[in-house]
């Protein structure tokens, strides 16, 4: 549907055999052409390049997003960061990402807790120059610890929110931003009753009353992203998790380019990512950014994940779903928060299955949500769970899982690479392959990754045995090296809890072997 406004789609669900779209429209009844439909012929491959040739096509992000991603919500000072990486050190859990969630003041989010600095009262850029960090603050040096995790090979991202917090009533940097953006003219407005207009306030539970910049103007995008360039250019930050890009809610919200919310709130998200890319980009640095909210044309821009959900196994397998879904739909680099990132932590069965299923997953991570510093810790780091289900086997069966996918990288990497050049995705539900082949609908939770790596996760608990499809063609098991015709069911043995049946295709099979180093 060629429209940026609201659209909903009944595919089969009140009749089998109808598929039903309703879209928002501007046009008057009766008009004789309201809304703009494209339908794209040819296999799923092709659908899909001839879909991204219109709406963006994905940019390559470096190798190492496809190492390990560790973070917490209450890793909130620098000692918290550098004491994690160092159990990663410890427990030989190799990690390459560390996303930095609570280390901003909470109300400007452009300025480390605790520094010390003059307000800036043009709500201009800052320098590092311009802060002073006190020795028994919660970031005593940011440089400095970012220069230590890059010696150690780890990229440093850290949390964004696309709001100038309001409540409770701002202070210092957060005051000063304010009053710039609204002389500046970089907010998004709403209606008011009179028909005037007024700073859009979030309507939203999350940072309510906050104000928004515009982010799809390019003005008001270069305005709030500079303020962030000393981030990147002096402290030297890798990335940014570019969360909550949902927060323009109403039809009545007024953008600087004169389109109203029902038409350009479902741009935001899009536009947010893309700003903070061309940040990263104008630095020398790769545009990779990790956000939530999405919409058509978010192809283009960094990597995503799937939400805050539940560590049960009926999240870990809609979970499973949202991937390949995004994957359809040209989405490159996605990821979900191992085992939940909310809720009770998984026992050590769920966490394992997850974290084995997240090999095979386009960006592996592992994230938790904050838990008021109460003990005990709700961390999703394996030490973690292992100390709280009494379990300490997990830790050897994670770093047996993150040492494979550390061989894996650099076939994800060539496969990624393929991905943008032919539309075929990287997480691949089968059906792409294999359209005419009926019997890969009844196992929707299987994929491909690249070209010769077929995955089906483990997805209930107590499993001993778990049931793959095996499209036609010879596959040998990647767990035993055994061969293993296709074309129909095969039952795998996953009495091993760390075990994923992963099938590879023969040919590929001398290339891979050492990746997945078999046992006899």
């Amino acid at each position: 549907m060629r429209t940026s406004r609201r659209v909903s789609f009944d595919v089969g669900a009140e009749r089998a055999d109808r598929v039903v779209i309703e879209a928002e429209v501007d046009a008057p009844a009766g008009a004789e052409r309201a809304v703009e439909v494209a339908l794209y012929s040819g296999s799923p491959a092709v659908v899909l390049d001839r879909f991204l040739a219109e709406v963006g096509r994905p940019a390559e992000l470096p190798d190492w997003v496809f190492g390990l991603w560790a973070s917490g919500n209450e890793w909130n000072t620098q000692a918290e960061v550098l004491r994690q990486m160092e159990l990663h050190r410890e427990h030989r859990i190799p990690v390459r990402n560390v996303v930095i969630e609570a280390w901003s003041d909470e109300s400007s989010f452009t300025i480390f807790r605790d520094a010390r600095y003059a307000v800036r009262e043009d709500g201009g850029p800052m320098r590092l120059s311009d802060f002073t960090f006190p020795a028994d603050g919660a970031w005593p040096d940011p440089k400095g610890m970012v220069d230590a995790l890059h010696e150690e090979g780890v990229r440093v991202h850290l949390w964004q929110i696309p709001l100038i917090k309001m409540r409770p009533h701002p202070v210092g940097q957060a005051a000063a931003d304010a009053r710039a953006a609204r002389e500046a003219g970089v907010l998004i407005r709403e209606e008011t009753p009179d028909g005037g207009l007024r700073p859009y306030r979030n309507r939203g539970w999350w940072f309510p009353l906050s104000l928004m910049p515009d982010l799809t103007d390019e003005r008001a995008a270069r305005w709030w992203t500079e303020k962030r360039r000393y981030l990147v250019e002096e402290v030297g930050v890798d990335g940014f998790k570019t969360d909550g890009g949902e927060h323009a809610w109403g039809a009545e919200l007024a953008y600087l380019d004169g389109r109203r919310g029902d038409e350009a709130n479902n741009t935001f998200p899009t536009a947010y990512a893309a700003a903070y890319g061309r940040l990263l980009e104008s630095a020398g640095k790769a545009p990779v950014t990790f956000s939530r909210a999405g919409f058509t044309g978010s192809q283009a821009h960094g990597a995503f994940w799937a939400g805050d959900e539940n560590s049960t196994w009926e999240a870990f397998r809609w979970s499973m779903l949202a991937g390949l879904s995004a994957a359809a739909s040209g989405i490159v680099y996605w990821g979900w928060d191992i085992a939940g990132f909310s809720g009770p932590i998984p026992d050590a069965e769920r966490y394992v299955r997850a974290m084995a299923a997240s090999v095979f997953v386009p960006i592996m991570q592992y994230h938790s949500e904050f838990n008021h510093h109460r003990l005990p810790s709700n961390d999703r780091t394996p030490w973690n769970i292992a100390e709280r289900t009494g379990d300490a086997a997990v830790i050897d069966e994670v770093r047996e899982l993150v040492e494979l996918r550390e061989r894996l990288v650099p076939y994800l990497a060539e496969s990624a690479r393929a991905t943008i050049r032919t539309s075929r995705p990287l997480m691949r539900p089968l059906f792409f392959d294999h359209p005419d082949d009926e019997r890969v609908w009844a196992h929707p939770i299987q994929w491909l990754l690249g070209d010769d790596v077929l995955v089906a996760p483990v997805l209930e608990p107590g499993a001993v045995t778990w049931e793959v499809y095996l499209p036609q063609g010879e596959w040998i098991d990647a767990r035993t090296g055994a061969a293993v015709t296709g074309g129909a069911p095969h039952l795998a043995d996953v009495a091993a809890r760390a075990t994923v049946p992963v099938f590879v295709r023969e040919p590929a099979w001398e290339r891979l072997r050492e990746v997945f180093r078999p046992r006899d």
